[in-house]
C-alpha cells in the first residue's frame, strides 16, 4: 500500500525545460559577471604575460646554446645561455604566485552567486507552496557539493585556458623569431586539433548533462526504493521496481560509455594538435635544413613543441572536455528553474480535473485495450481488457484463483506498466504521472496487510501524517476498531505487529485506507482475513468517504453491496449489477452457487 514504484517513464530524468534557454542565460550572467571583474582579469593577463616571456626564453635560449655556443665549440656561451633558460624556468615561481593570489578574486564571487541563488530558488520553492509539503531535494547538493563543483571547475577552466593562450602566444612567437619556416609545419596541425576539439565540446557537453542526469536518477529510484521498500514488499511488487532500478542502472552505464568515446576523441585532438606538430617537424627535418633552418632552431622549435605547448594543450583539452562540461552543466541546471522534485505534493479529497476539456468529470479508472502477459510468448493474463469505472462507483472484481484480478488492480494502480493499451486516472494516462501524483490518486491495499512498529495512530497516519486527532476517531468509530484500540491499550501505546492476527493487521491498514486522502482505493482481498461482519462494516465505511472503490472480493458478499460486478473468466470480461449477471454470465452463476452451497 502506498506510494510503490512508477511506470517507467513516470520518474524518468526530467527534460522538460529547453537547455538552449538555460544556456543562454548562463552567457549573459558570465558576461556580466566578468564585465565587473575586468580590473582583476587585467591583473590576471598580466602576470599570464610574463609567463609567456618566460615560455619565448626557454625555446630561444636553448636554440643560442647551441647555434652560438656548443655547435661553434663555445662551451662557455652555450652553458650562458642554457644558465638563462634555467634562470627563466627559476623566475617562473613569482609568476605563478601571482597568478594564485588573482584567481580567488574570480572564483569566490563565483560561489557566493551560486549560493544565493541556490538559496534563493530553494525558498522560493517552499513559500511557493501552500500545502507545507513540497521539499526540493536537491537544495543541498546545490549548496554543498554542486557549488564547489563549479568553484573548482572554474578555477580549472581559468588556469587552464590562460595557461593555453599565454604560453601558445610565447611558443608560436619564439619559433616565428627562430625561422618563419616553423609555421608551416606546426600550424596546420595545430588549427586543425583545435577545430576539432572546438566542434565536440558541444556533444560532449550532451553527454555530461546525459551522466549527471543519468546518475541523479539513480539517486532518486535508490531513495524511492528505499523509502517504499516496506510496500513494495507487501504489495508484491518487487519485479517491477527491479525493472525501473535496472533501467536506471543501464541508462547510467550507456552514459558512461558515451562519455568514454568522447574522452577518445578528446584524445585523438590532443595528439593531432600537439603530437602530429612533433612528428611532422621531424618529418620535415631535411627540407627545414634545406631552408637555411639551424639545427639549433631545430632543437628550440622542439622545446616549444615539447615542453611549452603540448603540456598547456593537453591541460587545456582535458579541463575543457571534463571540468569545463560540468561547470556548464551545473550552471545551466542553476540558472534554470527548481527540479520537478521541488514541486509541491497534492492530495486532495477531489480527484484532478480531466486531461480534456470534458464537461463531465473524468472516470476514476479508464482501461483501453489494456493487455498483460508475464514473460514473452506466455499467455495473455488480461488480454484486450476494456474497463471504466465512474468517479464515485463501487466495483467488486470477481473470478477464479489466478485469472488476474491482482494484476488488473496493479495495472490500475500504476504498478505495472501493461504490454499494450492504455491506462488512465481521472483523465491523466498513468504513465504521465510522477509517484507523488501517482500516490495523490490512489491506495492499494494488498492481502497481506502491512503493520510497522509504532504507534497505532502512526500507522493509520501512514498514508496522511497530518491527519487531525478528529479523523483519526472518525475513521476508529467508521471502522468500528474500538475493541482493538482498547486492547492494546490506546492510539499512542506502541505495538508490535507480531502481536496483532492477520485480521487485526487488515482493518488496521483499512483504517488507513479510510484516513487517507486518496480518492481511489484499491482493495485486493484486504478483508480476506476479517469476519464477515467485520468486512461488511469496512465495506461500507470505505463507501460512505468521498472517492471510488474498487474491490477483488473474497466473499461473494462484496459482490452484493457493490454498483457493479466486473467478471474476470481468463477469455472475455463482463460486467454488470448482480441481477445482471446472473442472467448473463454462466461463471458468475457457478461462483454464487459454490459460495451459496458454502455457506448454506
Amino acid at each position: 500500500m502506498g506510494p510503490g514504484p512508477a511506470a517507467p517513464h513516470a520518474d524518468k530524468p526530467h527534460a522538460d525545460n529547453p537547455r538552449s534557454g538555460a544556456s543562454r542565460r548562463v552567457r549573459a550572467s558570465a558576461v556580466r559577471f566578468l564585465r565587473r571583474r575586468a580590473a582583476v582579469l587585467v591583473r590576471l593577463a598580466a602576470w599570464s604575460a610574463a609567463e609567456s616571456a618566460q615560455t619565448f626564453l626557454g625555446g630561444w635560449c636553448v636554440a643560442r646554446s647551441l647555434d652560438d655556443g656548443f655547435l661553434r665549440g663555445a662551451p662557455a656561451t652555450g652553458l650562458l645561455w642554457l644558465g638563462g633558460a634555467a634562470l627563466a624556468i627559476l623566475l617562473g615561481a613569482p609568476v605563478v604566485r601571482g597568478v594564485f593570489a588573482q584567481l580567488p578574486l574570480l572564483t569566490e564571487p563565483l560561489r557566493d552567486a551560486l549560493v544565493r541563488r541556490s538559496v534563493v530558488q530553494a525558498l522560493a520553492t517552499a513559500t511557493a507552496d501552500t500545502t507545507g509539503r513540497a521539499v526540493d531535494a536537491t537544495a543541498v547538493s546545490r549548496l554543498t557539493s554542486q557549488t564547489e563543483i563549479a568553484r573548482d571547475s572554474f578555477a580549472g577552466l581559468v588556469l587552464a585556458a590562460r595557461s593555453f593562450v599565454f604560453v601558445a602566444a610565447g611558443a608560436l612567437a619564439g619559433l616565428v623569431s627562430l625561422a618563419p619556416q616553423f609555421l608551416l609545419v606546426v600550424l596546420p596541425p595545430l588549427v586543425l586539433g583545435l577545430a576539432l576539439f572546438t566542434a565536440s565540446l558541444r556533444p560532449m557537453a550532451r553527454a555530461q548533462h546525459r551522466y549527471l542526469d543519468a546518475d541523479e536518477y539513480i539517486g532518486r529510484r535508490a531513495q524511492t526504493t528505499r523509502t517504499a521498500l516496506r510496500d513494495i514488499v507487501a504489495c508484491g511488487t518487487q519485479e517491477p521496481a527491479d525493472a525501473l532500478n535496472r533501467r536506471a542502472i543501464d541508462e547510467a552505464a550507456a552514459a558512461q560509455r558515451a562519455l568514454a568515446c568522447w574522452a577518445a576523441v578528446r584524445t585523438l585532438c590532443v595528439a593531432t594538435a600537439g603530437q602530429l606538430p612533433v612528428l611532422l617537424l621531424l618529418a620535415a627535418t631535411p627540407w627545414l635544413l634545406g631552408q637555411g633552418v639551424t639545427a639549433g632552431a631545430l632543437v628550440g622549435a622542439l622545446t616549444y613543441l615539447l615542453q611549452a605547448l603540448l603540456p598547456a594543450l593537453h591541460t587545456l583539452m582535458t579541463v575543457l572536455g571534463t571540468a569545463g562540461a560540468r561547470l556548464l552543466v551545473i550552471l545551466e541546471r542553476l540558472a534554470g528553474p527548481p527540479p520537478p522534485e521541488a514541486e509541491p505534493l497534492t492530495t486532495p479529497r477531489q480527484p484532478p480535473a480531466p486531461a480534456s476539456g470534458h464537461r463531465r468529470a473524468a472516470a476514476a479508472v479508464e482501461l483501453r485495450r489494456v493487455e498483460v502477459a508475464y514473460g514473452p510468448g506466455a499467455r495473455a493474463v488480461l488480454d484486450g481488457l476494456d474497463l471504466t469505472v465512474e468517479d464515485g462507483e463501487h466495483l467488486a472484481v470477481v473470478g477464479p484463483s489466478g485469472i488476474g484480478k491482482s494484476t488488473l488492480l496493479r495495472v490500475a494502480a500504476g504498478l505495472l506498466t501493461p504490454d499494450q493499451g492504455e491506462v488512465r486516472l481521472y483523465g491523466r494516462p498513468v504513465g504521465d504521472c510522477r509517484p507523488s501524483h501517482l500516490a495523490a490518486l490512489r491506495a492499494l491495499l494488498p492481502q497481506e496487510a502491512y503493520v510497522f512498529t509504532g504507534t497505532l495512530r502512526d500507522n493509520l497516519r501512514y498514508l496522511r501524517p497530518d491527519a487531525r486527532p478528529s479523523d483519526v476517531m472518525a475513521t476508529v468509530r467508521a471502522l468500528a476498531l474500538d475493541p482493538l484500540v482498547d486492547r492494546l491499550g490506546g492510539l499512542d501505546r506502541p505495538l508490535r505487529p507480531d502481536a496483532l492476527s492477520l485480521g487485526e493487521r487488515q482493518l488496521v491498514a483499512l483504517g488507513r485506507a479510510h484516513l487517507c486522502a486518496a480518492p481511489l482505493l484499491l482493495l485486493d482481498e484486504a478483508t480476506c482475513h476479517t469476519d464477515p461482519v467485520a468486512e461488511a462494516t469496512a465495506e461500507h465505511a470505505l463507501r460512505s468517504r468521498t472517492g471510488t472503490v474498487v474491490v477483488v472480493a473474497h466473499r461473494l458478499s462484496s459482490a452484493l453491496r457493490a454498483d457493479r460486478v466486473l467478471v474476470l473468466d481468463g477469455t472475455r470480461a463482463q460486467h454488470g449489477t448482480h441481477r445482471e449477471l446472473l442472467g448473463t454470465s454462466a461463471l458468475y452463476r457457478d461462483l454464487v452457487g459454490h459460495w451459496n452451497d458454502a455457506h448454506g
